[in-house]
């Protein structure tokens, strides 16, 4: 493993995309954890995040992790530059020739994939606790914990995220390609999922219709992209201002997204490692 982290550390450290977009994904993560201490001007009033909430536990888990996911691409686009060269540039051939095998290039794309994440990860939980105990309302130990969840759900949503770019990748090779099949894919996902929703909401109002939005299986929800995206709901239902609105937000563990996503992660990684096997390269 010493070996594949080394080869990998060359690799990237004088790719310059690599550098770049790894120093702008970090910069603005930070940035974007701290936005609850500044005023924000939004549709003529001023909005001060701080005091609607999103530092208090247990909330803050669900604010930071849904905050900072929205970042995901930059890391994305790394691993997709960080692949696509290996092809373009005939890399990935001479390191076969030189002794690397198949197992071996996915181990060390894994092995980058899984470091980016965990990196990451850690940033949020540590400047989550930072802001949690310097601006929340709320310290007791109980409550602090009670939702940190979501830190696992934020790895397990940039892993899976990940490892569908880099089979992405390794499917179609050119970065231009790899931007334009997610975009494709991600447009057929919301196709379908806006058919399956018509199809159970149609003709249902009111109550029912909130009902079944709430109480009813879609298949569509275990797609990629939309299970990862469940991970992490929307936490602006749990804003103080649409709180006093009497609006209540209700926090379940989405099992399922988890479920699906970790079969994802493994049907993603055992699909580039059949395409590296059966591809003439």
């Amino acid at each position: 493993m010493l070996k594949l982290l080394k080869l990998e550390y060359y690799k990237n450290l004088n790719y310059r995309p690599f550098r770049i977009f790894a120093f702008l994904y970090f910069a603005i993560l930070i940035a974007l954890l701290f936005i609850g201490l500044v005023d924000l001007d939004i549709l003529g009033g001023t909005i001060n995040l701080k005091e609607q909430g999103i530092y208090n536990f247990p909330e803050i888990w669900n604010f930071t992790t849904w905050i900072v996911a929205l970042l995901k691409i930059f890391l994305g686009l790394i691993i997709v530059f960080s692949i696509s060269q290996e092809f373009t540039n005939r890399m990935f051939k001479q390191n076969t020739i030189d002794g690397l095998n198949r197992k071996e290039f996915i181990g060390s794309k894994l092995l980058t994939i899984t470091i980016f994440t965990a990196v990451s990860t850690l940033i949020v939980f540590v400047i989550t606790m930072f802001l949690g105990h310097q601006y929340s309302k709320v310290t007791d130990g109980s409550k602090v914990y009670e939702e940190i969840y979501y830190i696992g759900n934020y790895f397990v949503k940039l892993f899976t995220f990940f490892c569908f770019l880099m089979f992405l990748s390794v499917l179609l090779r050119k970065s231009m390609f790899v931007f334009l099949g997610f975009f494709a894919y991600w447009v057929a996902e919301k196709i379908l999922t806006g058919i399956e929703t018509y199809q159970k909401l149609s003709g249902i109002q009111g109550e029912q219709r909130k009902a079944a939005l709430e109480n009813d299986f879609f298949v569509t929800s275990l797609l990629p992209l939309e299970s990862m995206s469940n991970l992490i709901p929307n936490p602006l239902m749990r804003l103080n201002l649409i709180k006093v609105m009497g609006v209540k937000f209700e926090t379940h563990y989405p099992t399922e997204s988890m479920i699906a996503c970790i079969i994802w992660c493994v049907i993603f990684i055992g699909g580039s490692y059949w395409i590296l096997r059966k591809r003439d390269w």
